[in-house]
């Protein structure tokens, strides 16, 4: 049976939760929800697995603050001996607009220190990621404001759709292939 880790990256506590930064917990939680399963707290952060069309997916939400998450990913990975092809890392970013979605082979970090801890500990930058847009709608210098600040009420109305559609890229991912799965779901959000 083909195991996938599911990283999604954010920070830990309750004043982060709402947070922009925090999309990967939240689009976790989802698939979570509609999976029917829970998380329990394990080794370097919280875990969740189902099946899925003869897929194992084991869902990650990393206890170690976004900047470390790479210490997660890999132990995780190394533990359940699983190919960095099969890895696919959730994370906000400044650079694509709201509601965007960008799955990608590999890349750099763009300046997002979550991915950048992750290239580091795994010494490559080939493994699969999600790039959920954020937007940039911030000014000069209020950057880390703006990711650790709470979505905004129109960005809440399309949450829900997007978490969804989230959910749904990411057993696409597993089963359709990164190609297909590119195909579908890459894009900006059609308001």
């Amino acid at each position: 049976m083909k195991k996938y880790l599911i990283v999604g990256l954010g920070n830990i506590g309750a004043e982060y939760e709402n947070t922009r930064h925090n999309i990967g917990f939240k689009i976790l939680d989802e698939l979570a929800s509609n999976e029917n399963i829970s998380f329990s707290t394990d080794k370097l952060g919280d875990v969740a697995t189902f099946r899925f069309k003869g897929r194992t997916f084991i869902l990650l939400k990393p206890s170690t603050y976004m900047n470390l998450s790479g210490k997660a990913v890999k132990y995780w990975l190394d533990k359940e001996k699983i190919p960095t092809e099969n890895l696919l890392v959730i994370s906000d970013d400044l650079n694509l607009d709201f509601g965007a979605f960008r799955l990608k082979a590999k890349g750099s970090a763009g300046g997002h220190n979550g991915l950048k801890d992750i290239t580091e500990k795994l010494n490559s930058q080939n493994y699969p990621r999600f790039r959920f847009g954020v937007s940039s709608n911030f000014s000069t210098g209020k950057q880390s404001h703006y990711v650790l600040g709470e979505w905004s009420k129109e960005e809440n109305r399309y949450l829900p759709e997007l978490l969804f559609k989230g959910a749904n890229l990411i057993k696409s991912f597993a089963t359709a292939g990164i190609g297909n799965t590119m195909n579908q779901f890459n894009g900006n959000l059609e308001l």
